[in-house]
């Protein structure tokens, strides 16, 4: 890993509260590590991130760990919504239409080696690794369907549900009836809320599908509806019934 403290961002400000408790993955959308180097110093532009790796695993430290980088903008996880102040940001050279197109080995082993450093100084839980389009699922989808969560899963870095836990979907629904979630739009809403999504701002049948295909970006990849369909409800039973089961 090489770590690179030539560029600075001046786009930073203090944070509002202690040690970061969330990593934030973010994808770059331009078409180099160079233009994206520029734009995040750029004071003009008001965006940073802490990190930026390139294709070549090069990682550049653009702002103090310390301090609040800009990366999250309007967001949302588990009731905060200064994403900012409890965040580190970590933005990768990539665009889905141009021809950093992929994630590279040599990127990926990076970000493997940084995210098992800030793990361990900062005690971050596997859950709190986070894509921008989990905290901002109504503006982003990035790092998008290709990133490699389940890869990074295999490392121990971030959270996966098991999927070997048990379950009688007929008595989980008969739960949901009990307790007046009756359509599975609310079933869905309920789940997202207790793993943490921003349930809140849906307001709309347009709204609840981005949020549905965000979810579906980071945990179902190969299932990308939009839709709350079968695959997606049992899937995200399992999901909600881990954090319940694992909630200290």
């Amino acid at each position: 890993m090489k770590l690179i403290k030539n560029y600075q961002s001046p786009n930073f400000n203090n944070r509002k509260r202690g040690k970061p408790v969330y990593i934030i993955i973010h994808y770059t959308a331009l078409k180099n590590y160079k233009e994206a180097l520029l734009y995040l110093c750029d004071k003009r532009k008001k965006v940073s991130s802490h990190f930026l790796i390139n294709q070549n695993g090069y990682i550049y430290n653009l702002v103090n760990l310390n301090k609040r980088a800009w990366h999250a903008g309007t967001s949302y996880w588990e009731g905060n919504r200064d994403i900012n102040s409890m965040s580190i940001g970590i933005e990768l050279d990539f665009s889905s239409n141009k021809d950093n197109n992929n994630f590279s080995k040599k990127m990926i082993k990076s970000l493997i080696i940084i995210l098992k450093k800030l793990k361990k100084k900062y005690k971050i839980k596997s859950q709190n690794i986070l894509a921008h389009s989990d905290i901002a699922p109504l503006r982003k989808k990035d790092p998008g369907v290709k990133f490699p969560w389940k890869k990074l899963n295999k490392n121990n870095l971030v959270y996966y549900p098991n999927e070997k836990i048990r379950f009688n979907v007929k008595l989980i629904k008969k739960w949901f009836t009990k307790n007046k979630l009756v359509t599975r739009k609310k079933m869905c809403l309920f789940m997202l809320g207790v793993i943490g999504y921003n349930t809140i701002d849906i307001n709309s049948n347009y709204s609840y599908g981005k949020l549905v295909r965000a979810y579906q970006m980071h945990y179902l990849q190969s299932n990308m509806s939009g839709k709350f369909d079968e695959i997606t409800l049992k899937f995200m039973i399992k999901h909600f019934l881990n954090i319940l089961l694992t909630k200290n």
